[in-house]
């Protein structure tokens, strides 16, 4: 069974129509993710399954429950975290104090600990820089806290909405292997790119998405190699 099953998801922003109908599903373990041109209906479909955006008609299923109508804080609880496109820190408190809300449902201070031990294990730079401001962070740094403050959730699905946004080339490279890292260790992942070549390269499945339609599916070396995805995502 599917961790994530999205079936027939349709949202309207007023008249229009930003999803029309689209399925797909995220199996345990696995990186998949979608691609498509800006306007292409990606964020909208991760702000849907967190609950942010109330769908017009369709279902949303995460690890076999209902969360069609679910509020965020509720779907978070059950073990999926965002880390939003444009990163979303909390610009004017600490790297600490982040990471601290992204726990915010936990109650148990042990686990919390655990929790930032283990962020800071996988992020060195962040321990040095615990008590920086975060605003003042490099962007790549703040990116970095992003995904460490979602994981802060314990999260067994993260959704990435643009990671490598505005990061150097060295930088994008840095954030995907840290994505493979963190799947490697148990975590499932939706990612949402535009860099398609680098998305690609790490999902075992891929979806496009065109003006709120799933055009194409495949693994990510099937669309890879696609001379169609090659002329519209890859420059080829």
């Amino acid at each position: 069974m599917a961790l994530l099953e999205v079936k027939d998801l349709q949202v309207n922003y007023g008249v229009i129509r930003a999803l029309n109908g689209i399925s797909f599903e995220v199996n345990e373990g696995e990186i998949v993710t979608l691609i498509g041109a800006n306007g292409a209906g990606k964020t909208t479909t991760m702000q849907t399954i967190i609950g942010l955006i109330p769908p017009k008609a369709g279902s949303i299923h995460y690890d076999g429950k209902d969360i069609t109508k679910l509020p965020s804080h509720k779907i978070v609880n059950m073990g999926m975290s965002q880390v939003p496109e444009g990163r979303r820190i909390f610009q004017e408190l600490s790297v600490y104090d982040n990471l601290m809300l992204g726990a915010y449902l936990e109650k148990d201070m042990s686990k919390i600990k655990a929790r930032i031990e283990n962020v800071f294990e996988q992020f060195p730079i962040l321990k040095e820089r615990r008590s920086q401001i975060a605003g003042t962070l490099s962007g790549g740094e703040q990116q970095m806290l992003a995904m460490s403050r979602a994981l802060m959730a314990n999260p067994k699905l993260l959704m990435l909405d643009e990671p490598s946004m505005g990061l150097s080339p060295l930088l994008v490279s840095q954030v995907f292997e840290i994505i493979k890292d963190m799947n490697a260790k148990g975590i499932t992942i939706l990612l949402v790119e535009q860099n398609a070549e680098k998305a690609l390269g790490i999902a075992d499945r891929a979806y496009v998405l065109t003006n709120g339609v799933i055009t194409h599916q495949g693994t990510g070396a099937e669309l890879a190699g696609s001379e169609e995805i090659k002329k519209a995502y890859l420059g080829g």
